[in-house]
């Protein structure tokens, strides 16, 4: 297997898909001469043209309806979108038609695209370019909403994307770009909507998605050099939701911990513990608790900013106290 970044394995697996379906195109700002903000599409409108590599204007609506249409005449379009924040100018277009035209339509057309768009904190972006708003999306009906954590995901996730019918919207968190990992040369799509137990435990259940995925998993190492075994499980996909994974693995170890780069109220946390409640209420030895990020528009300075963000020791706190709830720990 091969060790790249997330951005390289995104990149490639643009490459290998585009080679493979003549019908796939690429739609952004900045995508095809700057080669993406973040370099995601370096190197591919030399190797693909103009037709298949677009760069388009700053109008979000514009190019995500065009995308739309795209789709509903049988291109597989991928759009990206500069920031999930820049997502908000294409709202109309996203909720009300790539989500709803299939259902609207009674299933005599679908809407094959894909939406790639960074998002997160840690960066120094400000408040207005730093959010976590994929709740806003996880809520809609007819829109399919994944996010990966490594490499290896991102990559198959992607091709699950690509080749799904449905729009997808693919989340990228910015402080996962460099990030290494093992990556299959061949690698088959993963089904949308189902979690991955990327560490198997008994003790407690540490759940997250994307870059909480990977705190999770450092929060079980720590435990591990106590003698605690955390089992973490990495969502993968918002929606669909696999809430059974999630319920089996709270049934087993008896407490959970949510850790997510949103913010707390009405965030993605709550509705996972609402479904472990409803599946796993009888098998619970104490309260689900959520680990998120400060309820403000997220600092610029360095110090608050980090301050705000969910980290490994406040997930790690909240295991503690939630281990010593339970009588694992004192």
């Amino acid at each position: 297997m091969a060790v790249m970044t997330y951005r390289e394995a995104l990149r490639e697996t643009l490459r290998e898909e585009m080679r493979r379906d003549d019908d796939i195109l690429l739609l952004g700002e900045e995508i095809g001469i700057f080669e993406g903000s973040y370099k995601i599409t370096a190197g591919l409108l030399d190797e693909f043209g103009p037709k298949r590599v677009r760069d388009t204007p700053i109008a979000e609506e514009g190019f995500v309806g065009a995308a739309i249409g795209a789709a509903m005449l049988g291109l597989r379009p991928i759009v990206e979108i500069m920031t999930i924040n820049f997502s908000l100018l294409a709202l109309d277009q996203i909720v009300n038609h790539a989500a709803k035209i299939y259902g609207m339509f009674g299933g005599q057309t679908s809407v094959p695209m894909v939406i790639r768009t960074p998002g997160g904190g840690g960066q120094q972006l400000g408040a207005t370019h730093s959010q976590n708003i994929e709740l806003y999306y996880a809520f809609v009906p007819g829109l399919k909403v994944v996010a990966p954590s490594t490499p290896a995901d991102a990559r198959a996730l992607l091709k699950a994307a690509i080749e799904d019918d449905d729009p997808v919207l693919f989340l990228e968190n910015l402080a996962l770009y460099n990030t290494k990992g093992e990556v299959p040369g061949s690698v088959p799509p993963v089904e949308i909507g189902r979690a991955a137990i990327t560490r198997p435990g008994t003790d407690i259940t540490l759940i997250g998605y994307s870059r909480m995925a990977t705190v999770c998993t450092a929060v079980a190492e720590k435990l591990a050099a106590e003698g605690i075994s955390a089992e973490v499980i990495d969502l993968r996909s918002l929606r669909p939701l696999d809430r059974d994974t999630l319920i089996a693995s709270v049934r087993k170890t008896g407490c959970a911990v949510i850790g997510e780069d949103d913010w707390l109220t009405y965030g993605i946390g709550a509705e996972l513990a609402a479904s472990i409640s409803d599946g796993a209420f009888d098998y619970l030895d104490a309260p689900v608790r959520r680990v998120a990020m400060a309820e403000v528009p997220l600092p610029y300075a360095k110090p608050l900013e980090t301050l705000a963000l969910p980290s490994v020791d406040s997930l790690y706190t909240a295991a503690s106290q939630t281990l010593a709830a339970v009588g694992t720990r004192r």
